[in-house]
């Protein structure tokens, strides 16, 4: 399986370097929505309870998260134009390792997960964001995002191989992703979002994700909920991961 997922990983990672203007479209995306919601929502440091952050400084993280995750939702995409081509049912007759298959693909995507990661760090930081959590922090923000990456990349392979069809996977991508990015933490302090977000939000991995980041890179973290919120995103992307692997049968038997 790790010979496998090697070459999968290298296959993915060259049809990457031969699009340009995607690799451009990904790298300015998260700039983008971090200069724009930075400007656009800064007021809202001024409302009771929001903290004592700078919002650049409360925004990054969150974007960082958010980025992982839109990007994640068009993981999908690569599938769909394998089996359109017929390339998907001449890998599943080959010997080759379904998960290896679909790992390899995963830690493609997770490689353009850790380039924006530091990306949006680095603008955050130029926009004066600052964080006392060291090192640690920004090594935990950066597998809290990979998680992300990995979790819903696999739900949206799982999405891909069930549907086949590239419009239903963009509408269900899109009808997911919007919501767990509203119904989170990620633009505005839970304190003073309504309570019913914040319900709701205790079940969203992405909010896990987003308060595990913010919390690692505070001046004195509180390490028993950054471990607890990674441990329930480490879980949560195991699960969906098995059970995108498992599409492959869906999918075969469907053909």
């Amino acid at each position: 399986m790790i010979a496998h997922t090697g070459l999968i990983l290298g296959r993915w990672t060259r049809a990457s370097y031969r699009q340009p203007a995607l690799i451009a479209f990904t790298l300015v995306q998260p700039a983008i929505w971090l200069l724009l919601f930075g400007q656009l929502f800064q007021g809202v440091v001024h409302l009771p309870g929001f903290g004592n952050s700078t919002y650049i400084a409360f925004l990054t993280p969150g974007i960082v998260m958010m980025t992982s995750l839109m990007t994640s939702g068009w993981s999908g995409t690569s599938f769909v134009q394998d089996m359109e081509r017929g390339v998907m049912d001449r890998m599943l007759a080959s010997p080759i390792s379904r998960g290896g298959l679909m790992a390899g693909q995963l830690l493609s995507s997770a490689s353009t997960t850790l380039i924006q990661t530091i990306l949006v760090f680095a603008i955050g930081f130029a926009a004066g964001a600052r964080y006392d959590g060291g090192i640690g922090g920004y090594l935990i923000t950066i597998v809290a995002s990979v998680l992300v990456g990995l979790g819903f990349g696999s739900l949206s392979n799982a999405v891909a191989l069930l549907t086949r069809q590239q419009e239903a996977l963009i509408g269900i991508s899109q009808f997911v992703s919007l919501p767990l990015t509203f119904m989170s933490s990620i633009m505005i302090d839970p304190h003073v979002a309504p309570h019913w977000v914040n319900v709701a939000a205790r079940f969203n991995p992405v909010d896990w994700a987003t308060i595990a980041a913010r919390q690692a890179l505070a001046a004195s973290p509180d390490w028993s909920s950054v471990w607890r919120h990674c441990g329930y995103l480490l879980a949560f992307t195991l699960i969906v991961a098995w059970l995108s692997t498992r599409a492959f049968r869906t999918y075969q038997r469907s053909v």
